[in-house]
């Protein structure tokens, strides 16, 4: 084994792997995060892990996949020099990665990570071991070959080649697995979804569309000036899709358009109506009650809405009546913790590092700091649903946060959502 293979830790070859397999986190359909053991500041024999490999495999969280936590959990459309040929189904799959690398003179175990990655296969569509190349053993790859595990070989360069190609294979989706999906999905939760904090904003980009005029120009003219932020927004909200001809309209979209048609008799006349309401500080479900009705209906079809208000219920059918960020922030972590941190928490490898520990739990002081939070969370999406009816106060900039006093309660809570059985 030569010195610079010997350099060759468990976070250097899931670092080089990453760049490998995931080399754009702006491309679309992709997302992947690192267990939060690579975001101590020491691996396992006291080596510190360098600043600059923890911002390789940053964001870090602690997802459950089979009976364990693999070392990298994404989504991608992966390349056929990577994948066997085999296809299931049109999304991308669900990668899980094993990473075993030198510590000291130790060779990597490399066997217990094939079978570790095995294990990953009840949840993810493909499964990879990830090693030096000069750990490989034919028995290994004898082994891989069995249990359908891809194998990538890391040589002292950083270089990664495939090895052994897996197949992909259907499975059933947990939760957990279900964020992970979510975030690589057009909807999910990064900083560039929701840039504006107002429903109708993204309820007019629609109309606009459909109008015979530039949508652009008149979404300036009529409602709003951050056009971009706008059409981002409307997006993730599945009004609309961005194709490479242009902006369509979606299902969603479709229907406030047939709603502005049928309440004005012209999108031009329910545009008219946004322009008076340019400015307006009043909660939207009040200024226009059948707007916001419809605003309801669209936030809540945004999958992360469904789970706060499902979960907002449970809290209040066990008395938590009025939780801050922080209580529902806890409590969400004990049922969906995967969700939780992608959710609420930023995705910086500092604050990861600093909320969550080796083991994925909580470190609760952390969550006082309001600079620990997502934005497009605690903000923009926060604030939409309160204009919607849905929440009582309305989102904070995390600057200006106070996270104990952060109030996070449905408008309209139920009494009771069960019925006494017969």
């Amino acid at each position: 084994m030569t010195s610079a293979a010997a350099r060759l830790t468990e976070p250097h070859v899931l670092a080089h792997t990453k760049q490998r397999l995931f080399p754009d986190d702006d491309a679309e359909n992709t997302y992947a995060v690192v267990d939060t053991q690579f975001a101590q500041d020491n691996w396992i024999d006291a080596r510190e892990i360098d600043d600059r490999v923890q911002d390789q495999l940053a964001p870090f969280n602690h997802v459950r996949l089979g009976s364990g936590y693999p070392d990298l959990v994404g989504v991608r459309p992966l390349d056929n020099d990577v994948l066997a040929v085999d296809r299931v189904g049109e999304e991308p799959p669900l990668i899980a990665i094993e990473a075993k690398g030198y510590t000291g003179t130790q060779r990597p175990d490399v066997e217990r990570g094939i079978v570790q990655a095995y294990d990953r296969l009840d949840e993810a569509n493909v499964a990879f071991l990830a090693a030096p190349a000069q750990s490989l053993t034919q028995g290994a790859r004898t082994l891989a070959r069995e249990l359908n595990v891809g194998i990538l070989a890391v040589d002292s360069r950083g270089t990664v080649a495939t090895e052994l190609e897996p197949r992909v294979v259907g499975n059933r989706t947990s939760t957990e697995a279900s964020a992970i999906r979510f975030q690589a999905s057009a909807q999910g939760v990064a900083d560039k979804n929701f840039g504006l904090n107002h429903p109708k904003n993204y309820l007019a980009y629609p109309l606009a569309v459909y109008h015979d005029a530039t949508t652009v120009d008149l979404l300036a003219e009529r409602v709003v000036k951050a056009t971009d932020a706008a059409r981002t927004g409307a997006a993730f909200l599945d009004l609309i899709s961005v194709e490479p001809d242009g902006v369509r309209l979606r299902p969603l979209g479709r229907e406030v358009v047939r709603f502005a048609l049928r309440e004005y008799g012209s999108v031009d006349a329910a545009l008219d109506a946004f322009e008076d309401w340019k400015r307006s500080r009043k909660r939207f479900c009040d200024l226009a009650p059948l707007w916001g009705q419809l605003a309801r209906r669209v936030v809540y079809e945004y999958p992360a809405t469904q789970l706060l208000v499902e979960e907002l219920q449970t809290m209040h059918d066990d008395g938590i009546v009025e939780p801050t960020i922080v209580d529902l922030v806890e409590y969400l972590h004990r049922q969906h913790p995967t969700f939780t941190i992608e959710l609420f928490v930023r995705g910086t490898d500092d604050v990861r590092q600093r909320v969550l520990d080796a083991d994925g739990e909580l470190r609760t002081p952390t969550l006082e700091d309001g600079d620990v939070y997502h934005s497009p969370t605690v903000f923009q999406l926060k604030t939409m649903l309160y204009h919607a009816g849905v929440l009582t106060t309305t989102g904070t900039e995390p600057a200006n946060l106070d996270p104990c006093e952060d109030e996070w309660a449905l408008r309209e809570p139920l009494d009771s959502v069960t019925s006494p059985t017969d």
